[in-house]
Formats: C-alpha cells, sequence, structure tokens
C-alpha cells in the first residue's frame, strides 16, 4: 500500500513516546514492503520563529492554512491509498482533515492520548487524576487554565476541541486507540462503534541479552509528577526506613522538570543512582540489568510502553494499577500496585529484595509475552487490516 504518514513531532527537549512509536511504525510498514510517505511539522522549528508568528500560533493550533494547503498538494502529487493520522497539536491542526476530505483520501487516525477531550492530554490535574471534561464539557478546563496552568493559553485548545469535534466523527473512517482502557475513557466521543479499533503499540525487538542482572530496580521515563517521580522517590525513603540494611538500588533514567530535584534528593541516599538522559540503546541495556522495572503513572497511561519495553528484555514490570497497565501487565509476568499507595509500592519492592528469583521468572515469561503480543509483525497485520476497513469505507469528496 501506499500510505501518507502525517504527525506534528513534540519538541525534541521532552523526549516523546508518540515520536518513537510513529517512528517504529513507519519502519516497520517500509520494512514490510510498503510505501510510506511522511507529512510532518516540528515543534522544534517554533523556537527560530519569529515574535509574530510565534503570537500567531494558537490561532494556527487551532486552524492552519497553510499545513492544509501543504498537505492537499503532496495528496494531489503521490495519490496515497490512505493516510494514517497521529498528533496535529499544534503545528498541523485539524485542518488537515479539510485537506484529507477534499482529496478523496481515507484517513485513519490514531489517539495518542486524551487530547480530544482533555485539554492537556492526560486526564491528570493538581498531582491527581481529573474526569471534570471526560463527559465531553470543555469549561472544567476553562475554569482551572488546564493547558500549561494558563487560563489564556486553553482558550484555543478548548476552543479547537468545540470547533472540529464534528468534523473528526464525519471525516475519520478508522479510529485507533492503543488500549481499551483508553477507548472506554473516551467514549462521550460518540464515536460509531463499528470504525473504532484498539491496537496496541508495538515494540521492536531490542536485541539485548544480559547474563548479570543487579540486584536494584529501574525507572526509566520523563522526571515529572504525571509519571509519578515524588511518588517513587517517597516510596524508596520508606523502603530505606524499613531495611536501612537492604542492598537493594534504585537506576533512575531519564530528564524533565524535576530532574534537578531528583539529584538533589538522590545526593543523600547512596542507593540511587541518577543517569539523566542517556540514548534509547542505553535506556534498555540500563533495563536490562535490574531485577525488576518500576513504572509509578500517577496519570492513566493510554499504553505503558516503557512497561512493554521491559517485557522485551525479559525484565518484570512493576506498574499502577489503572489506565491501560490492567490490560498489558498480568500476575505471572510483573506486579500491580494500587495508584498512589506508596505502601502497595513499597512491599512491591521488599518483595523484588526478597526473592529476585520469583521477578527473575516473571521477567522470563514476560519476554514470550512480549514475542506474542507485541512484535512489529503482527503490528503491521493489524495496521493493514485497519487500512484496507479504511479504504473501503472513504470520505466523500469535497466535504469539508
Amino acid at each position: 500500500m501506499k500510505i501518507v504518514v502525517a504527525h506534528g513531532r513534540y519538541r525534541s527537549s521532552a523526549p516523546s513516546g508518540e515520536n518513537v512509536l510513529v517512528d517504529q511504525e513507519t519502519e516497520a510498514l517500509r520494512t514490510a514492503g510498503h510505501q510510506v510517505v511522511r507529512f510532518e511539522r516540528d515543534s522544534d522549528e517554533i523556537t527560530g520563529w519569529s515574535l509574530a508568528d510565534k503570537a500567531m500560533l494558537p490561532a494556527r493550533s487551532v486552524w492552519n492554512g497553510q499545513a492544509r494547503a501543504d498537505l492537499a498538494a503532496l495528496l494531489e502529487t503521490d495519490r496515497p491509498d490512505v493516510l494514517h493520522l497521529h498528533n496535529t497539536f499544534p503545528l498541523l491542526s485539524p485542518s488537515v482533515l479539510a485537506a484529507t476530505a477534499q482529496a478523496g483520501v481515507p484517513v485513519v487516525a490514531t489517539v495518542h492520548n486524551y487530547k480530544l477531550l482533555c485539554a492537556s492530554g492526560d486526564f491528570f490535574r493538581a498531582g491527581a487524576v481529573c474526569h471534570d471534561c471526560a463527559g465531553g464539557s470543555v469549561s472544567p478546563a476553562l475554569v482551572h487554565g488546564c493547558y500549561r496552568g494558563s487560563r489564556a493559553a486553553t482558550v484555543p485548545v478548548t476552543s479547537s476541541l468545540l470547533l472540529h469535534r464534528d468534523r473528526w466523527r464525519r471525516l475519520v473512517s478508522a479510529f485507533v486507540f492503543i488500549s481499551a482502557a483508553q477507548r472506554d475513557a473516551m467514549r462521550a466521543l460518540g464515536l460509531p462503534r463499528e470504525r473504532v479499533f484498539v491496537k496496541h503499540n508495538h515494540v521492536p525487538d531490542p536485541g539485548v541479552s544480559t547474563t548479570e542482572r543487579q540486584h536494584a530496580v529501574v525507572y526509566v521515563g520523563r522526571l515529572d509528577h504525571a509519571k509519578g517521580l515524588p511518588f517513587l522517590l517517597r516510596a524508596w525513603d520508606e523502603l530505606r526506613r524499613r531495611r536501612p540494611g537492604s542492598g537493594l538500588r534504585l537506576h533512575i533514567v531519564g530528564g524533565g522538570p524535576l530532574e534537578d530535584e531528583v539529584r538533589r534528593w538522590a545526593e543523600g541516599h547512596p542507593s540511587v543512582d541518577v543517569r539523566g538522559t542517556v540514548s534509547r540503546a542505553e535506556a534498555v541495556r540500563v533495563l536490562a540489568r535490574g531485577r525488576a522495572a518500576v513504572v509509578p503513572s500517577q496519570w492513566e497511561e493510554t499504553f505503558g510502553l516503557v512497561a512493554i519495553e521491559a517485557l522485551a528484555v525479559g525484565t518484570a514490570p512493576l506498574v499502577s494499577d489503572h489506565g491501560s497497565f490492567p490490560e498489558l501487565v498480568g500476575a505471572d509476568v510483573g506486579a500491580r500496585f494500587a495508584p498512589g499507595s506508596v505502601t502497595g509500592l513499597v512491599d512491591l519492592l521488599a518483595d523484588v529484595d526478597d526473592r529476585p528469583e520469583v521477578y527473575l521468572a516473571k521477567g522470563s515469561r514476560g519476554r514470550r509475552h512480549y514475542e506474542e503480543s507485541f512484535g512489529p509483525e503482527r503490528d503491521v497485520e493489524e495496521l493493514l487490516e485497519i487500512y484496507r476497513f479504511a479504504v473501503a469505507r472513504p470520505v466523500t469528496p469535497g466535504r469539508r
């Protein structure tokens, strides 16, 4: 097939799992022999814009006429079978749907987050899960200034949600949610059931083998509140209080807004190693050397990528028991703790300390689970099935 992949790339200063997954899917499709044309805008470009252009960004995030025109020209030239749409915010905007409708090209849209209902995209506010807008109203987001903590910045985001909700429903032939939990949390969108699919993300085989596991647990990810860093630090403090002589170590890999705070905290904890931002290959190697991977997300992850990366290297994930994790991580391959329960996580860490062989066995089973459920070959097969569905139900040319 000939596929156009449309994606607004997130800033490189804030490593994005979504960017990684788009790249992985594109490569998997090409490896399988399909022709992929990329239509992208990169948020790193914004840094070099003039003040006047930056001032226009909120309006462009609602409707970007230039992006629409550029995509229309590409569709006219390349004439793809289908367009696979990922992130439109802020540089593409839903205007690209008008271009696909005009060209009569069917659209498959992967919904990576909660952005079609939630201004911040994560159903997370003031350090806790928030479903105030899950019913379709945008008023709570405006009241709380949910996008970047600013009411002014939230206005264009919520305006786009309201203005384009019908356009999303009419002009997308197939919606792909990356977990059943995410699909269920977004039922208020009112999407036609027959056009809704659930397809878990795939993770390429890292090809990492290790003969030596350290007596350590590993955190890999962004260092922020939603990912659960303050929660993890509290749990580690409690573990060390309970077990001052424990040999279990904590490796923290990643960057983000809390990095300085995490490093200051780690200075008083000889059992903790903060690696900072490293290459993806090195992050995977650190995961492969751990007894377990800690994924303490406080927001309801739409897909727990790090948990699957841990399974791929045979490391058992310890995950919060909400969002997508219950459908991804069973007791045979990892362990779950109650969201926000410091005691629950500490009990699991103590169990890893006491019974590392149990978690080694879970990791071995997890590797087999990864091979059966999350490999790239399976991903391409599922994508093609959805593409064929969309091609059989194209948008009507000329509809805007």
